[in-house]
């Protein structure tokens, strides 16, 4: 089955080229568009896409306080878009469980390899904006309740790899093993250290001292 993808931005010349590209994708189908944030809450609902695509400001309501209701259905991933490279934005993402955080500006290939990424439940967020908020906001993110030490060898070395925004398939090429056994591992260090996703275990990893900061 293709990947379903909701799009919502206030410019119409945005979505209509996003969607082109999405079209030529044989595993990516578009199966509904927004104009503001209140309208992707109620398509989200409706068709339950894999991914929605969000413009972090959008009238009524922005994408950004989209994420929580779209969240809630306990199925969609969300990309949120933007063309301003600001670490508060990312913050907020970040904190309402975003998947991805990408600038507008991406060339089409990354955005389609990014719906990717999200629809198979990874996070996608540039490296240097998520060590920049590593180093800045670890400290109001909600406190971890069980500490590295629970962690085996193999799990401590998945977590560091994740930590400096190495993909599962780029993992296991590192490591030299599958990529299925990279998902477990990935899976099992969220599940030990009560983190929510990929990106909070980028930020426990700095907060324990796990990697260097930027």
């Amino acid at each position: 089955m293709p990947i379903t993808v909701l799009l919502a931005d206030d410019h119409a010349l945005f979505r209509s080229g996003l969607r082109a590209v999405l079209d030529t994708q044989p595993d990516l189908t578009c199966v509904g568009e927004a104009a503001d944030g209140e309208a992707a809450v109620e398509l989200a609902a409706r068709l339950t896409p894999d991914v929605a695509v969000l413009d972090v400001r959008m009238p009524r309501l922005d994408g950004l306080a989209a994420v929580g209701p779209i969240l809630a259905n306990g199925h969609t991933r969300v990309l949120v878009l933007t063309t301003y490279d600001l670490d508060e934005y990312v913050y907020r993402g970040l904190q309402a469980g975003v998947s991805g955080f990408l600038l507008k500006s991406l060339p089409p290939e990354e955005m389609v390899s990014a719906i990717r990424v999200a629809a198979r439940g990874d996070a996608l967020i540039d490296p240097s904006v998520t060590k920049r908020l590593a180093a800045r906001f670890t400290d109001s993110l909600r406190p971890a309740h069980a500490g590295p030490d629970r962690l085996t060898s193999r799990e401590r070395e998945v977590l560091l790899l994740v930590a400096d925004a190495l993909s599962n398939a780029e993992i296991a090429v590192r490591l030299n093993i599958g990529e299925e056994t990279v998902k477990t591992h990935v899976s099992r260090v969220l599940a030990k250290l009560d983190l929510r996703d990929r990106v909070h275990a980028v930020v426990y990893a700095h907060r324990h001292g796990l990697v260097q900061g930027p």
